[in-house]
């Protein structure tokens, strides 16, 4: 095994949690610092909220309000085609393009 290429084990490295929680464990690192911990975790808590640091759940609903647009685009969109294929299939005849009826 080489020497000089390990990190430096750090068997009391501290770790501070966002909510104020410290522990200490073995690490490459001295000091570690988390955004959540299993003091503020809601599946350790049995609290229901959002765990959400990157905006995840607010993009999700973004995408899904998108979604409902374009599906009712989509839907305009198909109704306008049958009602120009529907035209197309029943042709006027002479007397009622003269007469602008139907």
């Amino acid at each position: 095994m080489k020497t000089s290429i390990h990190p430096v084990w750090y068997e009391d490295a501290k770790v501070s949690c966002a909510c104020g929680n410290t522990f200490t464990v073995g690490a490459a690192k001295s000091e570690i610092k988390i955004d959540i911990c299993s003091k503020c975790h809601p599946f350790f808590t049995g609290e229901m909220r959002f765990v959400d640091t990157m905006g995840r759940v607010e993009r999700f609903q973004q995408k899904q309000e998108a979604a409902k647009i374009t599906a009712t685009q989509l839907a305009d969109k198909k109704k306008k085609k049958k009602e120009r294929e529907e035209q197309l299939r029943n042709p006027k005849s002479l007397r009622e393009m003269l007469m602008g009826t139907k």
